[in-house]
């Protein structure tokens, strides 16, 4: 098979805070902002990976989406309960210490865990989890 990761989701509640940290903080770079029917998304991507996107959107996005579900998902991603994604990156340390003087809720400092890899965690902006780690040889 042919497969190849084109575009992932993170549920963002505020666009212009979202594009702060992906854009200013991890050095995305945006590829889309539209807006649509009352709704927004904006997609970034590393220039590392021109084919692999990133789209910033709304909670619950599906226009189908009932408006108790809507407001649940709202509520989740309030709570930091909503997943995020993994970054890999060359140097775990360095980047740990931008997003921190970003401002970004701290989960976990860099550490070395016993699969391989440095990591550290954060927070982004509407509260979804971000981990970054660093292959270790």
């Amino acid at each position: 098979m042919d497969l190849k990761l084109s575009q992932c989701f993170i549920a963002v509640d505020d666009h212009d805070k979202a594009l702060a940290f992906y854009r200013d903080v991890l050095g995305l770079e945006v590829r889309n902002d539209v807006g649509f029917e009352g709704m927004r998304w904006v997609t970034v991507g590393s220039p590392l990976q021109p084919d692999v996107e990133i789209v910033l959107e709304p909670p619950a996005a599906n226009p189908d989406t009932s408006p108790a579900d809507r407001q649940a998902v709202a509520e989740l991603l309030a709570k930091g309960i909503l997943r995020g994604v993994i970054f890999s990156t060359e140097d775990c340390d360095a980047l740990f210490d931008r997003v921190r003087a970003s401002g970004a809720e701290v989960l976990q400092e860099p550490m070395d865990q016993p699969y391989g890899v440095r990591d550290c965690a954060f927070r982004d902006p509407a509260g979804n989890l971000l981990r970054f780690t660093e292959r270790r040889g």
